[in-house]
């Protein structure tokens, strides 16, 4: 199952800017299906940050996952939601040369059932935030 999606023309400069959405329920509850990231190609990984991959043996699929640990010369991926599958655990660390961007932002569009005024603060308070390897590391990676 997909995880982002993009525009035409993947091959991005390095630090160059890019919208991906994010399709797919691994990384519940950091990222939602349906939210759209902003994210850095080729900016440095540090375990904790969230990263847009290609699939290790689908490499026209991309994906968005956790980048835990290094190992060798890849990255040892998780999902936040434990249940969602299809990370390291199934493929092994992944190669460096496949992890192509940096998540920077989440913007959570609104919803239908957000238009209450109590819905729409609470969208206003949510959608636009940073996501951070300090703040929004899941419980998976203290746990391993």
């Amino acid at each position: 199952m997909p995880e982002a999606t993009q525009g035409p023309g993947s091959g991005r400069a390095r630090g160059a800017f890019q919208v991906v959405e994010v399709t797919g329920p691994s990384m519940v509850p950091t990222l939602y299906h349906g939210d759209w990231l902003l994210v850095q190609h080729g900016a440095p990984v540090r375990p904790g940050d969230v990263v847009i991959l290609r699939h290790p043996f689908q490499q026209d699929l991309l994906v968005v996952k956790r980048a835990a640990e290094r190992r060798g010369s890849g990255w040892w991926v998780l999902g936040d939601n434990s249940f969602a599958g299809g990370d390291s655990t199934d493929y092994g660390a992944v190669p460096e040369e496949l992890v192509l961007a940096r998540v920077r932002v989440r913007y959570r569009p609104l919803n239908k059932d957000q238009r209450s005024v109590l819905g729409v603060l609470g969208w206003v308070v949510s959608a636009l935030r940073p996501v951070s390897s300090v703040r929004s590391v899941s419980w998976r990676l203290r746990a391993r």
